[in-house]
C-alpha cells in the first residue's frame, strides 16, 4: 500500500510544482532587469538572463529545475545567493514547531470537548460547546492572532509578541515563543474537531448495535469508550489530517502577524521580490510535507481499521 501511495503522490508533486512554476512566469516585471540594476544596459540584461537560465524555454526551465529537485538541489537565491535548501532548513523548523503545537492543542482541547458535547446531546453541555465551536469557525486567524499579541503580550507581558528561538538553542523560550501562533492557528481546529466527533459520536450511540449493548446492561462509560470511539476514530483521524494540512497553510497569514522567519514568512518576501527560486522551493518541500502527511494517513487507517487497504 505504501509504495502505491508513493507512486500515486509522484504527479500530484510534479502537478503542484509546474503550476506554481507556470504561475510564477506570469508575474508583471523582469527579474533579470532587477538584478542587472538601475541603468543598465540591454546586453548586460541579455546576459543576466543567459547567466539564470532564463531566456530558455519554460519547458526546459521546469525540467531542468525538477531534476535538481529530485537530487535535493533547489537552486539558490536569486537575490542573496543563498542556497534555497540552507533557506528552508533554517525556516521550516519554526513552522514545524508552532505546526505541532497547534495541532496539539486542537486535539486536546476538541477531543474531550466533542465527547462532552456528544454525551448528551441537545443538553446544555453540548449547546455551549457547539456555540464555542461555531465562534471558533468565525473568527479569523489573523484577527485572533492580533488579539493574542494585544492581550498576552503588549497587555500582560505572559508571552513574547514576535520572534522565534531555534529548539536546539534554548527549547523553553522556543516554546514560549510558538504559544500564541499556535494557539492563533489552533482555535479553528477546536472547532473543526469537536464538531465532527460530535457528530460521528451521536450517529454511533444511536445505532442499534448500541441500543443492544445498552440491553444487555453495558454501562454508558463503557459504550462510549470501547465502542463509540473505536468506531469514529477512522472519520476523526480523517479530520486531524485535513486539520493539519489547513495549519500548514494557515502559517503564512500568522507568521506575518507574529513576525516569525519559517516557512510562510519566506515565501511571502521572496515572492514580493520576485526571488522564484525560493518560492518554487518552499512550494516543493510543503507539498512533500501533504504528501507525508496523507500517507501517514492512509498507514493509520489499515492499523485502525485492517479492512482498509
Amino acid at each position: 500500500m505504501i509504495r502505491r501511495r508513493l507512486l500515486q503522490a509522484i504527479p500530484v508533486v510534479i502537478l503542484a510544482t509546474f503550476i506554481v512554476f507556470g504561475l510564477l512566469k506570469l508575474v508583471p516585471g523582469d527579474i533579470a532587469v532587477t538584478l542587472a540594476g538601475d541603468n543598465a544596459t540591454d546586453e548586460r540584461i541579455a546576459e543576466i538572463r543567459a547567466m539564470y537560465g532564463l531566456d530558455r524555454p519554460f519547458l526546459v526551465q521546469y525540467g531542468d529545475w525538477l531534476l535538481h529537485a529530485a537530487q535535493g538541489d533547489l537552486s539558490k537565491s536569486l537575490l542573496s545567493g543563498e542556497a534555497v535548501a540552507e533557506s528552508i532548513a533554517r525556516c521550516l523548523p519554526n513552522t514545524l514547531l508552532i505546526v505541532v503545537l497547534a495541532l496539539f492543542i486542537a486535539m486536546a482541547a476538541g477531543i474531550p470537548l466533542g465527547i462532552l458535547a456528544a454525551s448528551r446531546p441537545g443538553g446544555v453541555a453540548d449547546r455551549l460547546v457547539m456555540a464555542v465551536a461555531s465562534l471558533g469557525v468565525a473568527i479569523p486567524n489573523f484577527w485572533l492572532a492580533m488579539l493574542l499579541v494585544a492581550w498576552f503580550a503588549l497587555g500582560l507581558g505572559w508571552l513574547p509578541a514576535t520572534g522565534s528561538v531555534p529548539l536546539s538553542e534554548n527549547p523553553w523560550e522556543s516554546l514560549r515563543h510558538a504559544i500564541l501562533p499556535a494557539i492563533a492557528l489552533a482555535a479553528g481546529g477546536v472547532a473543526e474537531v469537536s464538531r465532527q466527533l460530535r457528530s460521528s459520536l451521536v450517529e454511533t450511540l444511536s445505532s442499534p448495535a448500541v441500543r443492544t449493548l445498552r440491553a444487555k446492561g453495558v454501562s454508558s462509560t463503557a459504550i462510549l469508550w470501547k465502542h463509540g470511539l473505536k468506531n469514529v476514530s477512522v472519520n476523526l483521524l480523517t479530520v486531524i489530517s485535513l486539520l493539519a494540512n489547513r495549519i500548514l497553510a494557515a502559517t503564512v497569514v500568522v507568521e506575518a502577524v507574529f513576525a516569525i522567519p519559517g516557512m510562510g514568512s519566506l515565501i511571502v518576501h521572496a515572492a514580493i521580490l520576485r526571488d522564484f527560486p525560493v518560492v518554487q522551493g518552499v512550494v516543493f518541500v510543503m507539498v512533500l510535507i501533504v504528501v507525508a502527511i496523507n500517507l501517514a494517513t492512509d498507514v493509520l487507517y489499515s492499523v485502525l481499521d485492517p479492512r482498509i487497504g
